[in-house]
């Protein structure tokens, strides 16, 4: 039974001619669709790589695959083809093709403020920041 962020069949036919070949020198790779599985299992989930459900195959098949792929462009690759694939078919429209932002907050120093100038605070000034002995007597005679 496909779990729930599992890809479908029509979306795996979209995108299994898109991915890297299996084999590559030296040794084969695991299969791809467990693996994105598992990523999407991860990205929809937000849980730590251990935390993977096995059915998805080693957590560190998946993690090591994540990171080569985002090393070497494939994820941009993939994204571009399919972008390219769906607004061939008229299935994208690039006005409303956007990241909304409006969710995510940034700290003032992201936008280029600079630090708060570190306060100080004028002890003398205050008249109970002094010794009492000091403040009740008076200044002594020379």
């Amino acid at each position: 039974m496909p779990g729930r962020h599992d890809l479908t069949d029509n979306e795996w036919s979209r995108l299994a001619p898109l991915l890297p070949s299996l084999r590559t020198p030296g040794r084969s790779l695991h299969d791809h669709r467990p693996i994105l599985n598992g990523l999407l299992y991860w990205l929809h989930t937000g849980v730590p790589w251990r935390d993977i459900p096995e059915r998805y195959g080693p957590w560190q098949t998946l993690y090591a695959r994540f990171r080569r792929w985002s090393r070497d462009g494939t994820w941009d690759r993939l994204l571009a083809r399919l972008q390219r694939q769906m607004a061939r078919d008229g299935r994208l429209e690039f006005d409303l093709w956007c990241i909304d932002g409006s969710s995510i907050r940034a700290h003032k120093a992201a936008a280029g403020a600079g630090k708060k100038p570190a306060r100080r605070r004028a002890v003398a000034s205050r008249p109970w920041a002094q010794p009492r002995r000091l403040r009740d007597e008076a200044a002594p005679a020379h």
